[in-house]
C-alpha cells in the first residue's frame, strides 16, 4: 500500500516536472518567434505587446529604437494606429521602492 503512495507521488513530480519544462520550453520560442521578451544589445526592433482584440484582429505595440507605433493587425488590412509614442523606460524596482517610502507618512 506505501509502495502504491510513493509511486503515485513520484508520478505526480515528474509530470509536473514535465509540464514546468515544456512551459519554459514555449516562452523560449515564443519570445524567439514573435520577438517578446527584453530587447538584447545592439537590437533596434522589438514587438512589446499584443493584445487581441477579437478572433481575428488583434492590437500590436512595436518598439523601433526608442519610440513605439501602435498597431491593427488583421486579415484584410494593417493600420498604424498611433505613432511616435515615446517608450518607456525600463522598471527599475529600486527606484518604485525608494518613492514608495517617500509617499508613507512618517510618525
Amino acid at each position: 500500500m506505501d509502495n502504491e503512495y510513493l509511486r503515485t507521488i513520484f508520478a505526480l513530480m515528474f509530470v509536473l516536472g514535465l509540464i514546468g519544462l515544456l512551459y519554459m520550453l514555449v516562452r523560449l520560442y515564443a519570445a524567439r518567434r514573435f520577438g517578446l521578451g527584453p530587447l538584447r544589445a545592439g537590437t533596434r526592433l522589438a514587438v512589446v505587446e499584443i493584445r487581441p482584440l477579437d478572433g481575428r484582429r488583434r492590437l500590436v505595440l512595436v518598439r523601433r529604437d526608442e519610440v513605439e507605433h501602435l498597431l491593427l493587425v488583421g486579415p484584410e488590412r494593417d493600420v498604424v494606429i498611433e505613432t511616435g509614442i515615446p517608450a518607456r523606460p525600463a522598471f527599475d524596482s529600486s527606484l518604485a521602492t525608494a518613492r514608495a517610502a517617500e509617499r508613507e507618512p512618517r510618525l
